[in-house]
C-alpha cells in the first residue's frame, strides 16, 4: 500500500518543488551557459526499477573530466541533483531509494545484489546517509538491500532528516577512478 502512496507523494512534491525552485534552476542553467560555456544539462544512462535503464538528469558540473570552478560550488551544495526532480515527476525515480548507478554496476552484480533495483531509485537513500563515498561498494549495496527489506514510511522519514544533515557536511564526490575501481570489485566477486 505504501508503495502506491509514495508514488503519489513523489509526484505531488516533485511538482511543488519544481515550481518553487524553477527560478533558481533557471539561474543555475544560465550561469553554467555563461561561465562554463557548455550545455547546462548532463544526461546519463542509469539503472532503474527492475533493471530498466533511464536517462538521469543533472546540472553539468564537469568539463574534460574535471569539475569546473562553478561546478564544484554547485556540487558542494548538491544543487547538481535538482534536475532529478523531473526524473521523479516522470516516475523514473523517487525521493528516497537506492541511488541509481550506471549500468556497468548492475551488469556485474550477483542475483542477491540485483534486488536493490526492486524499488525505485532515489535522490537520496540509506547508503548516502550512512557514509556515502566513505564506504565501499559492497557496504553501499548492503545498505540498499536493508532499505529494500525494510521499505516503510518510517524509514523514509528517517532518511529525509538524515539527508538534511548530510547535505550541509562537506563530502567528497566519487571520481571516475573510484567508479572504475568499484566496478572492478563487483566483477571480481561475480566471477
Amino acid at each position: 500500500m505504501y508503495k502506491y502512496i509514495k508514488k503519489i507523494l513523489d509526484f505531488i512534491f516533485s511538482l511543488i518543488l519544481i515550481i518553487i525552485l524553477l527560478i533558481p534552476m533557471i539561474i543555475i542553467s544560465i550561469l553554467i551557459l555563461i561561465i562554463d560555456r557548455q550545455n547546462f544539462i548532463f544526461k546519463q544512462d542509469r539503472t532503474g526499477l527492475n533493471g530498466k535503464n533511464f536517462k538521469i538528469l543533472k546540472f553539468r558540473t564537469m568539463k574534460k573530466g574535471k569539475p569546473t570552478g562553478l561546478g564544484k560550488k554547485i556540487r558542494r551544495l548538491s544543487l547538481d541533483e535538482l534536475p532529478q526532480l523531473f526524473n521523479i515527476l516522470k516516475g523514473d525515480m523517487s525521493f528516497i531509494g537506492p541511488r541509481p548507478w550506471i549500468p556497468e554496476y548492475y551488469d556485474n552484480m550477483n542475483k542477491k545484489q540485483k534486488r536493490r533495483v526492486s524499488v525505485l531509485p532515489g535522490l537520496t537513500g540509506l547508503a548516502q546517509v550512512s557514509g556515502r563515498n566513505d564506504i565501499d561498494v559492497f557496504k553501499k549495496i548492503d545498505y540498499d538491500l536493508e532499505y529494500v527489506d525494510n521499505f516503510s514510511f518510517k524509514q523514509d522519514i528517517s532518511i529525509i532528516f538524515k539527508t538534511i544533515c548530510v547535505i550541509f557536511k562537506k563530502d567528497s564526490d566519487i571520481s571516475e577512478e573510484g567508479i572504475n575501481r568499484e566496478i572492478k570489485e563487483l566483477e571480481k566477486q561475480k566471477n
